[in-house]
C-alpha cells in the first residue's frame, strides 16, 4: 500500500529518523489504514533484541525516584527504546525477584537502583555477562558499571555550609544507616566536624528513614536530649521538611532559632518556608547517564565518555542563619 520495500517499513518502525519525512508519512498512513501494529515480541525473536530496558527501583513514589526515572526514559525514548519498571522495596528477595522478572521479559539490559542485595550478588551477576548498570551505588569491582553521587562529599559539604555560617553545635538527622548512601552522608558530616575542630556528639545524631515523618520525629527527639544545637543537617530533603515542621510546631523559628540544610535539591525545596538550603543531587542527570551507558554498551548507538562518580554542590537559600 505504501509502495516501499519491507526494509523501508522496518526502518520507519525501528529508526524513523533515518527515513525521509515523505516516505515516513506514506508508511505511517498505510499502517493506520491497515490497522497494523508492530509485533515487538516476534521482532525480538528475529533480531535477538527486544529494544526494552528493565529498571529496578526501590519505590514507585516520591520526587527522587520519579526524577531519576524520567531522565532515563527521556534518553531511551529518543533512541526508540522502551522501559519496564519493577519495584524492589529495598528487600533482598523482592529485588532479586524483580531482576529475574525483567530478565525473563527479555529486556536487553537492566538499570539497577537496588539497596538490599549484596555487592557480591551484583559482582556475580556481572560475571554472567548480563548487561546492567547500577545507579546510586558504587562497587569498586564493577565500577565501570556504576553511576553514583559522591554521597560522603555531599554530607561533608552540607555540614561545612553550617560551619561556615558560624554554627558550632550541629545535630544530624540521618537516613537509614544500613543503606550505603545514608552511612556515607553521615560519614561526611563527621569529617566536616573533625576538619573544623568540632566534637561529634553521638546523642545529636538521629537515625531516620529518609521519609518526612522520621524527620519530624528526629527533630523532636534531638530537642528532648537537652543538648544545645543551633543547626541540623539532614540526610535528605524530605526529612528536612519534617524537621522544619517539628520546629514550627514547637514555636521555634527556622533559621533564626535553628538552621536546617537538606540533601537532594528536590523541586519542593523552592516552596518550603523558608526556602530550603540543600545539596544538589542531579537525579535526572544520573538517570540520563545510566541510559547512555546502556546505549553505548548494548546498542552501540553513540560513544561518549562520562563520569561514573558525580560530584554534588551546595545550594544556599533561606534556611541557614549566620551566627555571630
Amino acid at each position: 500500500m505504501a509502495g516501499v520495500s519491507s526494509a523501508t517499513v522496518s526502518r520507519v518502525i525501528n529508526s524513523p529518523e533515518s527515513v525521509r519525512e515523505a516516505t515516513r508519512s506514506k508508511v505511517t498512513h498505510a499502517m493506520k489504514a491497515l490497522q497494523y501494529r508492530h509485533n515487538g515480541i516476534a521482532a525480538s525473536l528475529a533480531s535477538s533484541k527486544s529494544n526494552t530496558v528493565g529498571y529496578v527501583v526501590p519505590e514507585l513514589h516520591g520526587f527522587f525516584f520519579g526524577s531519576m526515572m524520567s531522565g532515563t526514559e527521556a534518553v531511551l525514548r529518543k533512541a526508540n527504546k522502551h522501559m519496564y519498571v519493577a519495584a524492589g522495596h529495598s528487600n533482598v528477595t523482592e529485588e532479586q525477584d524483580a531482576i529475574d522478572y525483567l530478565l525473563a521479559r527479555r529486556c536487553d539490559a537492566l538499570i539497577l537502583h537496588v539497596e538490599a542485595v549484596s555487592d557480591e550478588y551484583l559482582i556475580a551477576l556481572a560475571a554472567q555477562n548480563i548487561p546492567f548498570v547500577v545507579v546510586n551505588r558504587f562497587i569498586k569491582e564493577i565500577g565501570e558499571r556504576c553511576v553514583a553521587l559522591d554521597n560522603e562529599l555531599g554530607g561533608l559539604l552540607a555540614t561545612q555550609a553550617l560551619v561556615q555560617a558560624g554554627h558550632e553545635h550541629i545535630a544530624y538527622i540521618a537516613g537509614s544507616l544500613w543503606k550505603a548512601d545514608g552511612q556515607a552522608r553521615l560519614n561526611g558530616h563527621k569529617r566536616a566536624l573533625a576538619q573544623a575542630g568540632l566534637a561529634y556528639e553521638p546523642l545529636l545524631t538521629y537515625e531516620g528513614t529518609f521519609q518526612a515523618k522520621s524527620g519530624l520525629q528526629g527533630a523532636k527527639s534531638l530537642l528532648e536530649t537537652g543538648l544545645p544545637f543551633t543547626a541540623v543537617a539532614c540526610g535528605n530533603d524530605e526529612m528536612a521538611s519534617g524537621a522544619i515542621e517539628a520546629f514550627r510546631q514547637l514555636n521555634l523559628d527556622v533559621p533564626n532559632d535553628i538552621s536546617v540544610i537538606g540533601f537532594d535539591n528536590l523541586e519542593f525545596c523552592h516552596y518550603l518556608s523558608p526556602r530550603l538550603s540543600t545539596v544538589n543531587y542531579p537525579t535526572q542527570r544520573i538517570g540520563e547517564v545510566a541510559a547512555q551507558w546502556i546505549l553505548n554498551e548494548v546498542y552501540q548507538k553513540r560513544h561518549i565518555s562520562f563520569e561514573h562518580i558525580i560530584s554534588p554542590e551546595v545550594i544556599l537559600r533561606d534556611s541557614i542563619s549566620q551566627r555571630v
